[in-house]
């Protein structure tokens, strides 16, 4: 009969602080997943962009930018991003303005680089790169961007 008199006791402080430490502990465990998740596909980014070529798919899409900006009235669109870790430098000489940045470039992005000489500069296209986010305060990712606009007189 003592077991009834129980029944309805609030649970104990330490349950409590039990329970409060399983929510902490299982959210630390969905973190660390999540953490894990993005670190696999950087490194599987990182794989495809220094060791793969440009795609045809990939060429398809900056001109679907292109042509999309062009709807909407404007000269410029950014048509690549990429971590600014995967510049020889990390994106210092991009962020500095330094004028041999492209000489930091590696993989798909001095493919793009590469494509834009013998295509785009050519045709009056005008390339910038810019470093477009800064977590942590450090430089994030690196930006393409393609300008058509006409020569200011």
């Amino acid at each position: 009969m003592s077991d009834n008199k129980n029944a309805g006791a609030p649970p104990s402080a330490q349950d409590l602080r039990m329970q409060m430490l399983q929510r902490e502990m299982d959210e630390m465990d969905k973190e660390r997943r999540l953490k894990s998740i993005e670190e696999q596909k950087l490194a599987d980014f990182a794989a495809d962009f220094l060791k793969k070529h440009v795609t045809e798919e990939e060429i398809a899409i900056v001109r679907r930018l292109v042509a999309n900006a062009v709807k909407a009235g404007k000269f410029e669109a950014m048509v690549y991003s990429f971590p600014s870790e995967l510049c020889t430098d990390s994106g210092r000489a991009i962020n500095s303005g330094d004028r041999d940045w492209p000489n930091t470039l590696q993989g798909k992005a001095k493919e793009f680089f590469d494509r834009y000489q013998a295509f785009g500069k050519p045709s009056g296209y005008k390339l910038k790169a810019m470093i477009i986010n800064f977590p942590g305060g450090v430089p994030g990712d690196v930006g393409f961007f393609l300008n058509w606009a006409p020569e200011k007189a």
